[in-house]
This record gives structure tokens, sequence and C-alpha cells, in this order.
């Protein structure tokens, strides 16, 4: 029986954030530019501290500058937003990103949508969704884009391929269709309601996992051969033990599928490098410079 190839999204964001680091040291030489990331975190919830610190070590390893911005769970949403404000003025900051989830009295929406389109390196700006959408140049959420990285790495083209995406959310699902779409993939988007979900998903070239329910997708819902991309990452219990797995059951689905990312170490690594990757684009863009290649 042939094992499905395992994706390494570790190896891969390694990599990516090499050629980020030496297109930084040519930003520094060329044009006197340093990229500059700001995270705003409030509140002190333990997996977006860890988050946090990881993105800000990362940072300072490609040669970026980075800003944390720590504020106590009981700040003022106007406080968050004056903050907002400041690094949107702040000709130094090229990226701001806002860490979630904020604490209950803090509209998010309404903080996601204070930060100027143009420092948007999460993508979640309606700006910046639109822009996808409608294939302009934009800053893509970091979980679609590393996806879409790592699926062109085993794949190479993706022209005419059906991929189905399962999941229908902001941060993922929607995104990492448009961009399949603009891949020329012929894209179905299932979800929840979908009818005949393992049917739908056999037709499937490519299968982008981003539900958010463990070990969800099966061996047997594949296309023998078929490429799956798995986001998903949830903590349960098994054998008395805490475990991370992903939305597809590993086990079954690598009996079957040609290539298949593991959790962890798939697409988690990529967010962050991709997270880097948006920050050197949006301070060539500030500064009007063609981007290096990355």
């Amino acid at each position: 029986m042939n094992m499905a190839k395992v994706i390494d999204g570790k190896a891969f964001a390694e990599g990516l954030r090499g050629r980020i680091a030496t297109a930084v040291a040519s930003l520094k030489e060329k044009h006197g530019l340093t990229p500059g990331l700001a995270v705003v975190l409030v509140g002190e919830d333990p997996a977006s501290r860890v988050y946090v610190a990881n993105k800000a070590k990362q940072t300072v390893e490609v040669g970026m500058n980075s800003w944390e911005h720590k504020l106590p769970a009981e700040t003022p949403e106007k406080d968050v937003l004056a903050l907002v404000e400041k690094l949107n003025n702040d000709p130094a900051v090229h990226g701001i990103l806002v860490q979630l989830p904020l604490p209950k009295h803090i509209d998010s929406t309404k903080v996601l949508s204070a930060i100027s389109p143009a420092k948007d390196v999460d993508g979640f700006h309606v700006v910046n969704v639109g822009k996808l959408s409608t294939g302009q140049d934009s800053l893509v959420p970091c979980t679609p884009t590393g996806s879409v990285m790592l699926a062109k790495d085993v794949l190479g083209s993706l022209d005419g391929l059906e991929a189905v995406v399962i999941g229908r959310s902001n941060i993922v699902g929607k995104p990492v269709a448009q961009l399949l779409l603009a891949e020329n993939c012929t894209v179905t988007i299932a979800h929840s309601k979908t009818k005949d979900l393992p049917g739908v998903v056999r037709r499937a070239d490519l299968v982008i996992a981003a539900v958010g329910r463990p070990e969800m997708v099966k061996g047997d819902w594949l296309k023998p051969g078929a490429t799956v991309i798995d986001v998903g990452i949830n903590r349960i219990e098994r054998d008395g033990k805490g475990k991370l797995v992903g939305d597809c059951d590993y086990a079954s689905c690598e009996k079957v599928a040609g290539a298949i990312t593991p959790v962890p170490g798939g697409v988690g690594p990529m967010t962050i490098a991709c997270l880097l990757y948006n920050t050197v684009k949006a301070a060539c863009a500030a500064k009007g410079i063609d981007q290096p290649a990355m």
C-alpha cells in the first residue's frame, strides 16, 4: 500500500523565512528600508501570548523591526482604537496585527476595520477582502496564503484542478477559495449544510479542510491520490492525554491521499512566515518599490 507523501510545512516555512531574511537585507542595503510589524495583544489569553511571542521572535530573526503592545484585559475599546490610529500614522510601522480573540467588551469588527488597509497584514479588512475577490493585488490572510503555497509546492501548477474547500469562514474558507480561483482551479466551498459531503469531497484533486471539527474527513471520503491540506488544529483527549489533531483523520487519509499535511507541522508553521511575507509586501508598497523575490 502506498502511503501519502507528507507535506513538511515546517521545512517549507523555514525556507520561506530564509528568503524573506535575504529580501529584508536587500531592502535595507538598497533602499534604507527596514520592514516593521506591530502586534497588539489585549488581555492574558495563554495561547495568544505564546503565539505573539513566537511572532516577535521570528520577526526579529529575519531582520525586521518588531513592536509588541500588551494591554490589560480591561482596556476600554476607545483606547485600543486610539493605539491602532497611532500605529496607522507611524511611518516605521508597515504591518499592524491585532491578536484575536479580543475581550468580550471590545468589538473586534470595529477594531479590525480601524486598521489601515495598507498595513492590514492579516488581510481581514473589507478593502483587502474586496480586492482579493475582484482579482486585485492585496494583502491576503496568512493561513490561506500558506495553504496555497504548500499545494503549489507539491503539485506545481494548480491549473484546472477540482478543489473542494470544507469550511466557509472569513479567515480561511472564503479567502482560500478566492486564491484557488486565481490559480484556475474549479472550486467548490462545502460546509455543514452540504448534502452528501463525502461525495462532494470525493470529486476533489485538492482538498482544503478548514472546518474546526476533529478528524471529520475520513480516508474513504478522498479520491485516491488527492492532495490534502489540513488547516484544522483541534485539541482532543486521547488515552488520557491531550493531543493535537487536524480536521482530517490522518491515519485513514494517509492511506488514500497522494500527499497530506500533518498536524502539527503542516499549515501551522506557514502562518507566521506568511505574516512576515505580508509585512515585507506592505513595506515595499508603502515605499513604492518593487518587492524582492521571496
